[in-house]
């Protein structure tokens, strides 16, 4: 076989591309495969920079991919944990009612929980909230005990030492430029290489919509980036929480509002909010990219959003630049945190697929092209699922490229 030529070309060395990877070369041990990933080192965008969560399944739709993949993920990343001795804890979450008028949307979360198949969950009063976090405010809550955290870094280091030991191959600082598709063959040209394969699958994560521009493929969604900001309880309030601490999130939004979160480190992580972000890396309010953003601005899908949800958007800007209201906003499910509790936390970038009617895709999205499988939309709970999303994917390629050698 010629150098730079492979069976299958992943773009993107995130969790999910390496996932990928990982599973397509268990299943296929005699293909040839390659990772092509834009920066230096491997996941260091949505990978790295989200929770720490491993989801349990209880916000998706019952049937949706995000649903089946997060709940046996959820399982298999355990496992996975426990076979390469990655750091996890299992310590439960609460999804915290605050008032009567949220009570419904708690108990559809109960039935949504049940019908996917989420094990342990329990509805529970006032007082048993007090018992599991004595310093969260409540009326009533849903109980999800199979919550955990997890080092995804350290998943990641795993999946990628895996799929190196199958003689299968990475490559780092490999900016796609160009790819085209000629002679049943996809060449694929990077600012450090060139490289062909009989098929591609785009796991870019942030970039998904422009890998698939530059294969010839006509999505019918867009990325558009969202910003999450945390803030950190300095140590000394740590003991405000236990574990997780959310509230009912609101349906109309995959995103599940500012909540406390225990890190797999021992710290405790409050937030995040969701802001548009001016770049795709846009992980400082100060980052901007003049081409995503007109990108974004222009796009008819992100009007038509933005045209029907500004309020709740001037809402999280708001909290984003006043300390103030975004205590106000922890304060509804932790009454005790003051604004001095509250230092700089981290950020991420959630890399959200809108169309064209201005909805947001709240599945996860995976599109079939000419040679191609294109992963338009896995953001949270991405890295839970991605053992699963990876054999989905695997599942797929013998309907979607059928002439594969195998």
């Amino acid at each position: 076989m010629k150098k730079n030529t492979y069976d299958i070309a992943i773009v993107g060395g995130g969790i999910i591309g390496l996932s990928t990877a990982l599973q397509i070369t268990n299943t296929y041990p005699d293909l040839r495969l390659i990772v092509l990933e834009k920066e230096q080192d491997l996941g260091l965008h949505q990978s790295s920079r989200n929770s720490g969560v491993i989801h349990s399944g209880i916000y998706y739709r019952p049937d949706s991919m995000k649903a089946k993949t997060c709940v046996s993920g959820a399982r298999k990343m355990i496992e996975f944990a426990q076979e390469h001795n990655i750091n996890y804890e299992i310590c439960g979450k609460v999804i915290v009612a605050t008032n009567e008028i949220q009570i419904p949307r708690l108990e559809e979360l109960y039935k949504r929980a049940k019908a996917n198949g989420v094990k342990g969950i329990e509805m529970i009063a006032k007082e048993e909230l007090l018992e599991k976090e004595p310093h969260a405010k409540g009326i009533k809550a849903l109980w999800v005990p199979s919550t955990g955290i997890i080092d995804y870094p350290g998943v990641l280091k795993a999946y990628a030492k895996l799929f190196l030991e199958k003689d299968q191959e990475i490559k780092l600082n490999q900016n796609i430029k160009k790819i085209q598709i000629k002679k049943n063959q996809i060449f694929i040209n990077s600012d450090h290489g060139e490289f062909s394969s009989s098929y591609l699958i785009n796991c870019a994560g942030l970039y998904a919509d422009r890998i698939a521009s530059l294969a010839g493929a006509k999505l019918p969604v867009k990325i558009v980036p969202f910003r999450g900001e945390y803030y950190q309880i300095k140590p000394s309030r740590e003991n405000l929480v236990n574990g997780l601490i959310y509230p009912v999130p609101d349906p109309a939004f995959p995103f599940l509002g500012v909540h406390f979160t225990k890190r797999i480190d021992g710290t405790v992580e409050a937030g995040p909010n969701a802001v548009l972000a001016f770049a795709r890396e846009g992980y400082k309010k100060s980052n901007l990219n003049f081409k995503d953003l007109m990108e974004t601005i222009t796009y008819g899908g992100f009007l038509k959003l933005a045209r029907k949800y500004w309020k709740v958007g001037m809402g999280e800007m708001y909290r984003s630049l006043s300390k103030k209201a975004f205590t106000k906003a922890l304060q509804e499910l932790l009454p005790e945190i003051q604004e001095d509790d509250l230092i700089d936390g981290g950020s991420g970038v959630r890399a959200q697929a809108i169309d064209r009617n201005g909805k947001l895709i709240d599945d996860f999205s995976i599109i079939h092209t000419e040679r191609a499988l294109h992963v338009c939309n896995a953001p949270s709970p991405g890295a839970t699922s991605s053992i699963a999303i990876g054999e989905t994917i695997t599942s797929m390629l013998k309907e979607s490229f059928p002439n594969l050698r195998r």
